[in-house]
C-alpha cells in the first residue's frame, strides 16, 4: 500500500487494516465469506425470495470455502413459485448472454410457455430507424402442454446452478422439470407421472418489430417473409426465417427421451449461415446432463469471484438475483444489452437506448468483480467505424457520435448542436468505458477504445462551442434527454459531459505518453466553458430553462452522479447538491424506478445511508406507479432491464465508493444494518476490498492491489490502527 504520489509497485500487494481492539493484525478474512440466512417458504402469490425479512450476515467464524457452503448461502437467495406465474414479469428467467427464455403461463391456456429469444436476432434495414429497421425481432416460444388442468407448481430458480427445477401438478398427474441455457442451447428435461404425458410445441413468431404495440410501421416498410420449416437428416426440426433486408434466423430443436434441446442462430448478410449454426450448436450437446456439467462449472466459478452480505434478506436476495440476471443477459464480446436484455417481449423500445438505459445496465458489474460481462466496452471498441458514420458527413474526419437508440452495432445518426438535438449520449456511454478502465487499469482499454473514441466524441462538441460576449464558451441548443423543453443554449447535461471528457482526455494522454495536439484546446475549454446554469432551486436544465416540471431522468444532475465533478468532498457545493436533488424529487408525477435508484446513489455520496435506503425502498413500494416486479424485472410501457440493475449499484454505493481517487469503505451504510460483509469488492484503481462491519463498527479491511496503483483509503476505523502487509511487516 502506497501513499498518493509514491512510485507504483509492479507487484500486487495486500494489506489488512483494523483497530487494536479488533485484533486485526491477527485476523485474515477467509478465502470466501459466508452468511447463513433465515429461510422461509417463498411467497404464495407467485415469485418470492427464499430468505426471510431479516437474515444473519457473515460472521468471522463463517466460511465459504466449499461448494456446499456456497450452495447453502445462495439457496437462501433463490426465487420460489407455488402457483403458475401468469406474466413475463412474474416468471423464472434463464439466459447465457445471447439466448434467453422466460417461463410463465401460456395466455388463455393451461400450458407453460418458454419464450425463445436471442440477443443477436434483429432486422437489417437501417433506413427505417432503430424502432423498425434495425430493431430486435421475436423468434418464438415453446409450450409444454399437460393433459390435465394445472392446479399448482413448486418451482425454484437456483442461482447457484442457474437452473429452474420443480414440479407441475395437474388434475391428471405430475410433471417434473428442470431447465437451463448454456452455449446458446435451451435444455429442458420433463418427466411425467400418473396420467400425465409430455407434449411440446414450438410456435414461431412473426418477424416484425415489437414496437407495433405502440405505432404503425413507417411508410414503405415491407413485412419480412413468412417462416419455413424443414427436418434435418438427423431428425432435428428447424424453423427458418429469411429477412427482407438480408440475413436469416434459424431455430433448431429436437427431443430425445425426456430431453428437449433448442438453439437459435442468426446471420447477416448470409442467408444460410444461421441454419448451419443452429444445427452445430445442438450437435455439440449429447444430453441434458452433459450440458449441465459444463453449465454449472461456469456458474460455480463465476459466483466465487466476490461476496456481499447484509442484514436485509429481501434486498440481499434481490441483490444476488441481479448478479444472476446480468450474467444471464450479457457477456463481453456479445451484443450490448437492449432495453429488455435477451428476453424480448412486446415493447415500444426493441433496441439499445443510449441516453440512460445502457449506462445504468452495466454499473453493477464493477463492484461485483465481473469485468467479463462488459459487452458495452467491447461494443464501442468494435463499432468505431459506425460511430464515425453516425455524425453528419462534414464532421466525420475527426468526430464520432450516436443517437438516442440503435441496434447492437451502434447504427444511429446523431443530431447537430444548434438544432435542439440530443448530442451527448456517446460521451456518457464512454464514461462506462472509463469506469471499466479504472476498475481494471487495463491500459489497452484506455489506448484502443476510450482515448480514441472519446477524442472524437469531444471533437464533435468542439466544432460548435463559440465564445460569447462574456468571454465564456457556449454550446448552442441541445436536448437534455427526454426533458420536454429544449434550452436555447448551454444544456447542463452536455456541459457536464464536455468537462468530464476534456479532463479525462488530458489525463489519458498523460498516462499513455501521448503529446496530443489538442491538449491546449481541451485545457482552454476547461478554463473558459460557461458555468452550469443555476437558480434558487439548484441546477437548471440549461440556460434560461429551469427544472420546472417532473422529470424521470437525472440528466441535469450528471455532474453530481455518476460523474462526481460536483461532489460532497467540496464543502462549497454541498448546499447546491442538496437543494438540486431535493427539488428534482419535489416535482412528482413523472418519476420512474431509476429516479429512486439515482436519488439513493446521490444521497449515498453524501454519506446519508438512511435517506439513501429510504429512496431505494420506493422502487420496491407497490403503491408507486412503476415498482419492481415479482421476479425482480421491471416494466413501464414495455420491459426495461436497467432499473433493477441500477438498484444494485445503489447498494454498492452504500457499501463502497471509489470516486475522486479515494476508496471509501462503508461510506453510507443504513444505521439499521449493523453487520455487513464485503469480499473482493472491486474498486477504481483495480483494488479488491474485503471488509467486515459488526455491531455498527468496521472491524477490519483488507485490500489487494491488482495493478500497483497508489491507494488512498477512507477506512472509517477508530482507535489505534494496525496495518499488516502480505509480507508479514
Amino acid at each position: 500500500m502506497t501513499s498518493q504520489g509514491e512510485k507504483r509497485s509492479p507487484v500486487p500487494r495486500r494489506a489488512v487494516l483494523g483497530t487494536a481492539l479488533g485484533g486485526a493484525a491477527t485476523v485474515a478474512l477467509p478465502a470466501q465469506a459466508h452468511a447463513e440466512p433465515s429461510l422461509r417458504p417463498g411467497a404464495s402469490g407467485g415469485a418470492g425470495p427464499a430468505g426471510g425479512a431479516v437474515g444473519r450476515p457473515w460472521r468471522l467464524r463463517d466460511t465459504m470455502t466449499t461448494d456446499d457452503a456456497w450452495e447453502r448461502f445462495l439457496r437462501g437467495q433463490d426465487l420460489l413459485w407455488t402457483r403458475l406465474p401468469a406474466l413475463w414479469h412474474e416468471g423464472p428467467f434463464l439466459g447465457d448472454g445471447l439466448l434467453g427464455s422466460m417461463v410463465y403461463q401460456e395466455p388463455g391456456a393451461h400450458q407453460v410457455r418458454f419464450t425463445v429469444q436471442h440477443g443477436r436476432v434483429q432486422d437489417h434495414r437501417p433506413e427505417f430507424g432503430s424502432g423498425w429497421g434495425t430493431c430486435r425481432l421475436p423468434v418464438g416460444h415453446l409450450t409444454l402442454e399437460p393433459v390435465g388442468t394445472i392446479t399448482a407448481v413448486d418451482w425454484r430458480l437456483s442461482l447457484w446452478n442457474a437452473e429452474l427445477t420443480g414440479t407441475i401438478t395437474t388434475s391428471a398427474g405430475t410433471l417434473t422439470l428442470s431447465a437451463l441455457i448454456h452455449d446458446e442451447v435451451l435444455a429442458v428435461r420433463v418427466r411425467a407421472d400418473g396420467g400425465e404425458r409430455v407434449t411440446w410445441t414450438f410456435h414461431p413468431e412473426e418477424a416484425v418489430s415489437p414496437r407495433r404495440i405502440s405505432e404503425a410501421p413507417p411508410a414503405g416498410y415491407a413485412a419480412n417473409p413468412p417462416w419455413t420449416t424443414r427436418t434435418a437428416a438427423d431428425g432435428t426440426e428447424q424453423v427458418l426465417q429469411h429477412l427482407t433486408g438480408g440475413g436469416q434466423t434459424a431455430t433448431a430443436y429436437r427431443r430425445t427421451g425426456d430431453d428437449l434441446l433448442l438453439s437459435v442462430g442468426h446471420s447477416s448478410p448470409s442467408d444460410t449461415a444461421a441454419e448451419a449454426a443452429s444445427l452445430r450448436n445442438l450437435r455439440r450437446v449429447t444430453s441434458y446432463d452433459a450440458l449441465r456439467r459444463r453449465h454449472i462449472r461456469w456458474w460455480h466459478a463465476f459466483y466465487r469471484k466476490s461476496f456481499v452480505s447484509f442484514p436485509d434478506q429481501r434486498l440481499q436476495s434481490f441483490h444476488w438475483i441481479q448478479l444472476y440476471k446480468v450474467a444471464s443477459a450479457s457477456r463481453a464480446g456479445g451484443p450490448v444489452m437492449a432495453t429488455s436484455g435477451p428476453w424480448l417481449e412486446p415493447t415500444p423500445w426493441p433496441a439499445v437506448w443510449w441516453n440512460l438505459n445502457v449506462q445504468l445496465e452495466y454499473w453493477l458489474i464493477h463492484g461485483f468483480n465481473h469485468p467479463e460481462l462488459d459487452a458495452l466496452a467491447t461494443t464501442l471498441r468494435q463499432s468505431q467505424e459506425q460511430l464515425i458514420a453516425n455524425v453528419p458527413a462534414a464532421y466525420r474526419a475527426d468526430s464520432s457520435g450516436i443517437g438516442r437508440s440503435s441496434d447492437m452495432f451502434a447504427d444511429r445518426g446523431v443530431g447537430r448542436p444548434g438544432t435542439g438535438a440530443e448530442t451527448g449520449d456517446l460521451t456518457w456511454a464512454l464514461h462506462n468505458v472509463w469506469l471499466s478502465y479504472r476498475h481494471s487499469m487495463d491500459e489497452s482499454l484506455l489506448r484502443d477504445t476510450l482515448f480514441p473514441v472519446l477524442r472524437r466524441a469531444i471533437n464533435y462538441y468542439l466544432h460548435f462551442l463559440t465564445p460569447g460576449s462574456d468571454g465564456r464558451l457556449h454550446l448552442p441548443s441541445t436536448l437534455s434527454p427526454e426533458y420536454p423543453v429544449v434550452p436555447p443554449q448551454d444544456t447542463t447535461y452536455d456541459l457536464a459531459l464536455i468537462r468530464w471528457g476534456c479532463r479525462t482526455l488530458i489525463d489519458s494522454a498523460q498516462l499513455l505518453g501521448i503529446e496530443d495536439e489538442l491538449t491546449p484546446r481541451w485545457q482552454e475549454v476547461l478554463a473558459r466553458l460557461t458555468p452550469y446554469p443555476v437558480d434558487d432551486n439548484g441546477f437548471m436544465i440549461g440556460a434560461g430553462t429551469p427544472y420546472a416540471q417532473s422529470h424521470r431522468h437525472y440528466s441535469h444532475l450528471l455532474m453530481v452522479y455518476p460523474l462526481y465533478l460536483v461532489n460532497w468532498d467540496q464543502p462549497e457545493n454541498r448546499d447546491l447538491i442538496s437543494k438540486s436533488v431535493a427539488h428534482w424529487h419535489a416535482l412528482t408525477g413523472a418519476h420512474r424506478g431509476y429516479s429512486y435508484t439515482g436519488a439513493a446513489s446521490m444521497y449515498a455520496m453524501t454519506g446519508d445511508g438512511d435517506t439513501a435506503i429510504t429512496y431505494l425502498r420506493r422502487f420496491f413500494d407497490p403503491t408507486t406507479r412503476y415498482p419492481c416486479r415479482a421476479n425482480t424485472h421491471y416494466t413501464e410501457a414495455g420491459p426495461v432491464i436497467e432499473t433493477p440493475l441500477s438498484a444494485s449499484q445503489s447498494l454498492h454505493d452504500m457499501f463502497c465508493q471509489s470516486w475522486g481517487g479515494v476508496v471509501r469503505v462503508f461510506p453510507a451504510v443504513p444505521s439499521a444494518w449493523a453487520d455487513v460483509t464485503l469480499h473482493n469488492f472491486r474498486t477504481q484503481g483495480a483494488f479488491l476490498v474485503s471488509a467486515v462491519r459488526e455491531a455498527g463498527a468496521t472491524r477490519f479491511i483488507r485490500t489487494r492491489s491488482l495493478a500497483g496503483e497508489p491507494l488512498r483509503l477512507r477506512h472509517g476505523l477508530s482507535g489505534a490502527l494496525t496495518v499488516l502487509l502480505d509480507d508479514g511487516t
